[in-house]
């Protein structure tokens, strides 16, 4: 781990270094390619071998579809992506809960890191080929794009449109993106420190993992803790692990899209999806949904389409029960948003709009946090105890989780929202140019100088909160922590 943790530094240094200063295509490429690979080995090479495959496989099926423009290439591509993809993640849970002599021998077979997100990429070149876009990536080009480091372990999910001319770019990267790339980072390493806090608890045994993995019962204060705090846990490691991501592209001089915008803000299940794991919530809207809802106009197949796609997406994650039912119910709560805009503009508006508005928030991430119980509960009959403590009023008056994680999953929201509301204040009061100073003479001088000057006093609390959480995650002997989402 430590190993693998100082190649990546080293890679990544080079490539700021050679990015800042180089303008030559070929030699940008090529230390993106041979690093990319070189960091990909290390996960194993049988998984770098795949990897090639598939690059190689999709290079020559875009090849034959620009050739032959047809639906029948398109599909062919689609479904060799999907069986290479099913053989890896689907097979094995199938040999597992199956008893056929032929399957037992993929019981075994290992994931390769990533190939939920490369594979997804890899069919979003063919469909937007397949839509007339103008590409013409070379072998290398297409092969940077499915390995491309920052973003080939869990996202996010780029498209070749928007990443091509940066492939092709010689344009030196500027000291203001790599400052913000870096600043990016050290916000992830800190984001996920406090995910693993959560999952560990302030004592041994009494964080979120406990409460999922050794807690036999519940009681409906339980329920909404785990779920709230599971909810905020996901969000800290994989937003923070997507603040890396990008971080690392932007230092690079590379723009990818984002993956998580305020989704704790949201007022409905349809904002949330705009909000929350986005370069893949947009991938099933603009490659699934969109395609299947205008084969018919009637509102129920629309309606169909909408609970269709986000059980694709719980597939995405894993063929089982547990996530086909966290598909449907949040398909379901999208067709229940659009029946209530329905009522909306059929009233004419909506009573007290800032009081419905915390009151749709609030039911919102009530919703959402409900259904994180079918996402992260280790059985059906564990998930449907769950979710009737919730729903049953007797079962309020007692609690079995420690009232530390209670305190624990209280303060890192309350924690998260201040900080949210600090930087809000800052940026209001930041001052750019020579207008804006102009501008906010009228405004507070001290607090005026303290936004402008953040970079210079932020970095020692940033020190003292990020020491004082390895603190307690790291003095117990912990592992060091693993990202949640490269499970999917």
């Amino acid at each position: 781990m430590l190993v693998r943790g100082i190649l990546y530094g080293a890679v990544f240094l080079l490539g700021v270094g050679v990015f800042a200063k180089v303008r030559s295509r070929a030699v940008r490429q090529a230390v993106l390619l041979i690093g990319g690979y070189a960091l990909y080995l290390t996960w194993g090479r049988w998984f770098a071998i795949v990897l090639l495959a598939s690059t190689a496989m999709n290079f020559l099926l875009g090849k034959w579809l620009q050739r032959k423009l047809s639906g029948r290439v398109l599909s062919v591509g689609i479904l060799l992506n999907l069986a290479l993809l099913g053989s890896f993640k689907y097979l094995p849970e199938l040999a597992v809960n199956i008893p056929l002599s032929s399957l037992q021998r993929f019981s075994h077979l290992a994931l390769p890191l990533g190939i939920s997100f490369w594979t997804f990429q890899a069919m979003s070149y063919l469909f937007d080929l397949y839509r007339g876009e103008e590409l013409d990536p070379t072998l290398v080009e297409f092969a940077l794009y499915m390995v491309f480091f920052p973003v080939v372990i869990s996202g996010p999910i780029c498209r070749m449109p928007e990443m091509l001319p940066q492939f092709r770019s010689g344009r030196p990267t500027l000291g203001r993106d790599i400052g913000r790339g870096f600043a990016r980072i050290a916000t992830g390493v800190l984001m996920m420190q406090v995910a693993q806090l959560l999952g560990q608890g302030i004592l041994a045994g009494d964080g979120i993992n406990s409460g999922f993995d050794r807690l036999t019962r519940w009681s409906g204060t339980d329920a909404w803790c785990l779920a709230f705090g599971y909810g905020l846990q996901l969000f800290m490691d994989f937003a923070g692990y997507s603040h890396i991501a990008i971080g690392a592209a932007q230092a690079l001089g590379f723009t990818v899209p984002e993956n998580f915008v305020g989704p704790f803000e949201s007022t409905s299940a349809s904002i949330f999806w705009t909000r929350w794991h986005m370069s893949l919530s947009f991938w099933i809207r603009d490659y699934v949904f969109l395609p299947l809802a205008v084969l018919r106009r009637e509102v129920w197949w629309r309606n169909l389409v909408l609970v269709i796609s986000m059980v694709l997406f719980g597939l995405w994650h894993k063929a089982s029960v547990l996530f086909v039912l966290w598909g449907c119910y949040h398909g379901v709560l999208l067709v229940l948003h659009r029946q209530v805009q329905q009522l909306q503009r059929k009233f004419n508006g909506t009573p007290a709009p800032v009081l419905w508005k915390a009151i749709s928030r609030l039911a919102t991430m009530s919703l959402v946090s409900l259904g994180w119980i079918f996402f992260r509960a280790n059985s059906l009959l564990e998930a449907r105890q769950m979710l009737s403590a919730a729903l049953s009023p007797a079962s309020y008056s007692s609690h079995f989780l420690s009232g530390s994680l209670y305190v624990l999953v209280t303060a890192l929201a309350a924690g998260y929202a201040i900080v949210l509301l600090a930087i809000e204040a800052l940026d209001r009061y930041s001052v750019e140019d020579e207008a804006e100073a102009n501008a906010a003479r009228s405004r507070s001088v001290i607090i005026a100088l303290i936004a402008n000057n953040r970079w210079f006093w932020i970095p020692p609390f940033y020190i003292l909160a990020l020491l004082l959480i390895m603190m307690v995650t790291h003095t117990r002997g912990a592992d060091a922590a693993q990202f949640m989402y490269r499970n999917f």
